[in-house]
């Protein structure tokens, strides 16, 4: 049997980490998540963390010395070079990480959670793609409330992405996460289960 790979991706705040959690905790899937690896691409002492500070200047950086992360989002979620610019440090690694995990599971399903999957075309490290969607002014609120961020702010970040539409698009797996827990869990339940 071949592995199955899931991609599970969405806008920000649909509901990513709720299935990816439901799909480690309740069918013991392993899950590999692009934010933590992006996460430790900018670790302190990185390249990639002393190239930011080399271009931003050390007021890109917290006491410590590591990387301030909501000042870096300020800066590239309103200028696309610039995010485009960070961003192809950060994504190899990331890629990188990924290849290295899918080649030492043993596995028979496996879960990438990757924000930017169809934007970064990492489409091709997965057999299937979830995407988790819901209504752009729940996507709003979720992500206003969850990053105490303005309306403006949460709309640039939101922006950044390709639409739900989109995604939702080229998916094998539309999770609708607009109204209960429950009904998203079923819909994840189905979805396991359902050989593509």
């Amino acid at each position: 049997m071949t592995q199955r790979i899931i991609g599970l991706t969405g806008g920000i705040a649909t509901g990513k980490t709720t299935v990816a959690n439901y799909l480690a905790s309740a069918h013991n899937l392993p899950i590999f998540d692009a934010d933590i690896y992006a996460r430790d691409a900018v670790s302190l002492g990185s390249p990639i963390l002393d190239a930011i500070a080399r271009r931003y200047g050390k007021e890109i950086l917290l006491p410590d010395g590591s990387l301030n992360r909501p000042k870096l989002g300020e800066m590239i979620f309103q200028n696309q070079d610039q995010r485009h610019w960070v961003e192809s440090l950060i994504h190899p690694y990331v890629r990188d990480r990924f290849l290295k995990a899918i080649a030492e599971s043993t596995s028979p399903i496996l879960v990438l959670v990757i924000p930017l999957l169809i934007e970064v075309q990492m489409t091709n490290l997965v057999t299937e793609i979830w995407v988790v969607i819901c209504s752009e002014s729940q996507q709003l609120q979720r992500l206003m409330e969850r990053n105490h961020l303005t309306l403006e702010q949460a709309q640039a970040r939101i922006n950044s992405q390709l639409s739900l539409k989109e995604k939702a698009a080229i998916a094998d797996v539309v999770l609708d996460n607009s109204s209960s827990l429950d009904a998203l869990l079923k819909q994840v339940d189905i979805a396991l289960n359902f050989e593509l």
